[in-house]
């Protein structure tokens, strides 16, 4: 009997959902709208939610670590000058940056809602926990710690969940966020670099690289 025609596979077609599916999974970054569906999605968050959306702003809005943002102190804040003291970790340049209205509304919110989480503690309501009281935290906890990195991440997870995100968000994703936001407005890459606190401006490129704006003004 003559051997069959060896069977060949079938072309895979590249769809334009499949190339955005695929592009989405290889991405390090959130977008501006996907940090605005984050927001949203801790707004409805009764518990911690004005904490949360704060905390997830000011690490888009400022290029925050995650390590940098839990651990802010009170006294980084400066609501009367406007001011942010960011206290930059792996080495990199801390800097001294404005604080937007949209910031200091947030903040202004968070702040009353941390001062009644106080209030009630110092009542004697009781605590998710036995830790020690850190009243100089910015950011606190349920249990009146600081709030950890790992309560962070799988709270950003959930709300990237209730949002519908195409990847699941994680907080590096924020400061990634924060860079590229900067270069699609047409920062300097050395003001990003500033701005972010890279020592080397090679780790600052990757957000200015591919971005065709810097380009608008040649051949005018």
């Amino acid at each position: 009997m003559p051997e069959s025609a060896p069977e060949v596979p079938a072309p895979v077609v590249h769809t334009p959902a499949r190339r955005r599916a695929a592009a989405d999974a290889d991405r390090k970054h959130l977008t501006p709208l996907e940090v605005d569906r984050l927001l949203q999605a801790a707004k409805d968050n009764t518990r911690t939610g004005v904490r949360d959306r704060c905390l997830i702003f000011l690490m888009f809005r400022h290029g925050l670590r995650v390590t940098e943002a839990c651990a802010m102190r009170l006294d980084q804040v400066d609501l009367d000058s406007r001011i942010l003291h960011v206290e930059r970790l792996k080495g990199g340049l801390s800097t001294t940056q404005p604080l937007r209205a949209e910031e200091l509304r947030m903040l202004k919110s968070w702040l009353q809602e941390r001062s009644r989480w106080l209030r009630q503690w110092d009542r004697g309501k009781s605590r998710s926990g036995k830790v020690p009281l850190d009243r100089q935290a910015l950011f606190l906890s349920t249990r009146g710690a600081a709030l950890s990195r790992k309560t962070f991440w799988a709270l950003l997870r959930r709300y990237g969940e209730a949002a519908g995100l195409s990847l699941p968000p994680h907080p590096h994703m924020l400061r990634h966020a924060c860079g590229f936001a900067l270069a699609d407005q047409g920062a300097d890459t050395r003001l990003i670099q500033g701005y972010l606190g890279h020592r080397n401006i090679q780790h600052t490129v990757r957000y200015t690289a591919t971005n065709a704006q810097r380009f608008e003004k040649l051949w005018r």
